[in-house]
């Protein structure tokens, strides 16, 4: 079985495009679970928290 260049760069294109496509749609997914929200509020806040006070 031989697999020249452009064999190769069709394939990597067309699976990374599927590859790429999961990973966005499972980020999007795990981002906007209903589980995740309490978590999610909980850190926009607490990054503000600390914030508000001079430094020492």
């Amino acid at each position: 079985m031989d697999i020249d260049h452009d064999t190769l760069v069709a394939f990597s294109k067309s699976w990374g495009l599927f590859y790429l496509l999961a990973l966005a749609i499972g980020v999007l997914a795990y981002t906007f679970w209903p589980s995740n929200k309490k978590r999610f509020d909980r850190a926009k806040k607490s990054i503000l928290d600390r914030d508000d006070k001079p430094w020492q």
